[in-house]
C-alpha cells in the first residue's frame, strides 16, 4: 500500500516529474463511452446501481487488495495435520474480500436477479468494472453467472441449486453447502488427451441405482487437467455413459455431508491470473447428478460456455481500458524534452489510438450483452449473440495483449516493475484468449454459426447496413466481408481473416452510428483502411487526438 504521506525530499536529491498516487478512481462517471453504451443498449435503468458500483470497485481499497491477493497466491492444502485429505485451498484474506465485495454487489447474480430487457448489459458493466481491479476473482463470477441456464434444464437439480448461485452473501467456508448462505459453481471440462476436444475425454459416469437420465445420481471415475476455482461449492463437467456424453453437476459435499471425492492433484503455475487457484483433479467413485438429457452434456454446458465467452470479451475489454486509464495518468503528468509526454505528437497519436481501441472493444461486447438479452423473442438477436459472442470472443481477446503491452510502454521503466499494475495486466491478458476455446476454436465456431443458423449472417450483415452511407471506409469493407463470406472456398483456412473481417465491421458500424465523429472517423481510417499494420500510434494525419483522448478520460 501507498504510504499517506511519502517523503519527496530524500538525501541526495528532490523527487520531481513523477506522476502522483492515481487514488480512486471512478469507473463508471469517467468512462463516457461505458455510461451512453449502457443507456444506449437498454440497462439506462440499472444506472444508479452502476454509478454507486463504479465507486466502490475504482477504490484504491479494491486496488490494493487485488495486488495483495496477487501477491500472495493460493496455496494447497491437501492434506490436514493429521493426515486427512481436505483438499483445501487457502487464500489470502484480501481474496475473500474480493469475493464478498463482488457478490454482494450482484455481478454473478445481476442479470438472473434483474431479467428483462437490459439484464445482461448491466451484467457485462458490472463485470467490466470489477474486472479492471482483479480477474482472477472474476473467474469463479463467470462460472457462477453462466451456470444459470445449464441448471434450467433440469429443474430437481435447479431448483435446489440456482437460489443459491443468487444470494449476494458471501461464504467461503468448507462446509456442505446446505449449511451456507450461499454458493459458487465451477466448470471442469479439460482433460490432458483431448484440451478443447472434449469428445476426447476419458472420465466415466456410472448410474448408483436403477435411474438413469436427468436428476439421477452417478458415481464419476477420471480426471480433468485445468480446475480454475476448485474451492467453489460445485461443478459441473463432463463424462461419459453408456449413452454418451453427458453432464453432471458435481459437489464438493455430498448430500449427507460427507466430502465428496476429489482430489486435487496440484496447483497450476500459471503466467498470470495469480490470485484464483487453478488446479489438477482425479476423482473416484464421486458423486455427481446428471443436468440435462442423458448423452447431451456438450449441449447443456454449451450454455455455460456462452456466458463465460462473453465474460472473456469483456474481461479483455476491461483490461485494456485500465491499461489506457494508467497509461493516460502517467503521460499527463511525466515530461520529457520541455513537454508532457501527453502533449508529445507521436504520444498523442498512442494514446488515442490506444483510446479507439478501448472503446471498440466495450460497444462490441456491450452490443452482444443486448442481442442476448433479446435473444428469447427474437431469431435475428439469438443469431446475433450466437455468431457475436464468439465474433467478440475472438477478437477482444487476440487485441488485449497488445494493447496492454503498448500501455505499459507508455509508463517506460516504471511501468515494467511489479510495483505498478501495469506487470498484472500484462500476465492477465492472454488468459481470456485461451480460457473457453482459443483463437482457432472461436474462428471455427464462427463457421459453424455461419452454416448451422440461418439468420447469423444476415443478422452481422443487418447491423453493417444500418450503417450504410455513413463512412466510405466502413461501407468498403462491408462489401469486402459480404464477398469473403460469398466465397466457399478454403473458408476454414480463412476463418480467422474472416472473423477479424466481421469483428472489426461490427465495431466501425457501431461507432459511425453511435460514437462522435472523431473516434468513428480515426476507427474506420486505420482499421478499415489499407494501411493499417495493428500497431498502436499509426493512425493518419488529421485525426482529432484531442478530442479522442478527452472522451477516453476527462482530465
Amino acid at each position: 500500500m501507498i504510504p499517506h504521506k511519502p517523503l519527496a525530499t530524500l538525501p541526495t536529491h528532490e523527487v520531481t516529474n513523477m506522476p502522483p498516487h492515481l487514488g480512486d478512481q471512478d469507473l463508471w462517471q469517467n468512462d463516457i463511452a461505458l455510461r451512453q453504451g449502457v443507456e444506449r443498449e437498454g440497462a439506462g435503468w440499472a444506472s444508479e446501481k452502476l454509478a454507486a458500483f463504479g465507486k466502490v470497485s475504482g477504490s484504491a481499497e479494491i486496488f490494493g487488495k487485488a495486488d495483495l491477493a496477487n501477491k500472495h497466491g493460493p496455496q494447497l492444502q491437501a492434506f490436514d495435520r493429521y493426515g486427512m485429505r481436505v483438499n483445501q485451498i487457502d487464500y489470502h484474506p484480501a481474496y475473500h474480500d474480493l469475493m464478498a465485495t463482488a457478490i454482494e454487489n450482484e455481478v454473478p447474480s445481476f442479470a438472473w436477479r434483474n431479467e428483462g430487457p437490459g439484464a445482461q448489459v448491466g451484467h457485462v458493466a458490472l463485470s467490466y468494472m470489477f474486472n479492471q481491479a482483479e480477474g482472477g476473482v472474476m473467474c469463479p463470477m463467470a462460472m457462477t453467472y453462466s451456470a444459470i441456464p445449464s441448471l434450467k434444464l433440469t429443474p430437481t437439480v435447479g431448483d435446489e441449486w440456482i437460489p443459491r448461485l443468487l444470494s449476494t452473501t458471501y461464504d467461503g467456508r468448507d462446509i456442505p453447502v446446505t449449511d451456507k448462505a450461499g454458493a459458487t459453481i465451477g466448470m471442469f471440462m479439460t482433460e490432458k488427451q483431448g484440451g478443447s476436444d472434449v469428445r476426447a475425454n476419458s472420465t466415466r459416469a456410472e448410474a448408483v441405482g436403477a435411474d438413469t437420465g436427468p436428476g439421477a445420481e452417478y458415481r464419476l471415475t477420471g480426471h480433468k487437467f485445468f480446475c480454475s476455482a476448485p474451492m467453489c461449492d460445485a461443478f459441473l463437467m463432463l463424462a461419459y455413459t453408456d449413452v454418451g456424453l453427458s453432464c453432471f453437476l458435481v459437489p464438493r459435499w455430498t448430500p449427507d455431508g460427507e466430502r465428496n471425492s476429489i482430489f486435487i492433484q496440484r496447483l497450476k503455475d500459471k503466467l498470470g491470473n495469480r490470485s484464483n487457484a487453478s488446479s489438477e483433479m482425479e476423482f473416484q467413485d464421486t458423486w455427481g447428478v446428471m443436468v440435462g438429457d442423458d448423452g447431451r452434456g456438450v449441449r447443456t454446458i454449451i450454455e455455460m460456455v456462452t456466458g463465460n465467452r462473453i465474460y472473456c470479451c469483456i474481461s479483455s475489454a476491461a483490461l485494456m481500458r485500465q491499461g489506457l486509464v494508467q497509461a493516460l495518468h502517467h503521460t499527463r503528468h511525466r515530461s520529457a524534452f520541455q513537454k508532457r509526454l501527453s502533449q508529445q505528437p507521436l504520444m498523442r497519436n498512442v494514446l488515442a489510438d490506444l483510446a479507439l481501441e478501448s472503446e471498440a472493444a466495450l460497444v462490441l461486447a456491450l452490443r452482444i450483452a443486448r442481442a442476448m438479452d433479446e435473444a428469447a423473442g427474437d431469431e435475428t438477436a439469438d443469431a446475433l449473440a450466437r455468431i457475436g459472442t464468439a465474433v467478440g470472443k475472438y477478437w477482444n481477446c487476440k487485441r488485449a495483449p497488445g494493447h496492454t503491452f503498448e500501455a505499459l510502454e507508455c509508463h517506460g521503466g516504471p511501468g515494467y516493475i511489479e510495483d505498478s499494475i501495469m506487470p498484472r495486466l500484462y500476465r492477465e491478458a492472454p488468459v481470456n484468449s485461451i480460457w473457453e476455446g482459443s483463437g482457432n476454436v472461436m474462428c471455427l465456431d464462427v463457421l459453424r454459426a455461419m452454416f448451422r443458423e440461418e439468420a447469423a449472417i444476415p443478422a452481422v450483415l443487418g447491423e453493417l447496413d444500418a450503417a450504410r452511407g455513413a463512412n466510405a471506409a466502413l461501407d468498403a469493407a462491408s462489401d469486402a466481408l459480404k464477398d469473403e463470406l460469398a466465397d466457399a472456398a478454403d473458408q476454414e483456412t480463412r476463418a480467422r481473416s474472416i472473423t477479424e473481417l466481421m469483428a472489426l465491421t461490427l465495431q466501425g458500424a457501431i461507432l459511425v452510428r453511435h460514437a462522435p465523429n472523431a473516434v468513428a472517423d480515426a476507427f474506420c481510417a486505420s482499421r478499415l483502411g489499407s494501411r493499417w499494420s495493428g500497431a498502436y500510434g499509426t493512425l493518419p494525419a488529421g485525426v482529432d487526438f484531442d478530442a479522442i483522448i478527452d472522451r477516453a478520460l476527462p482530465a
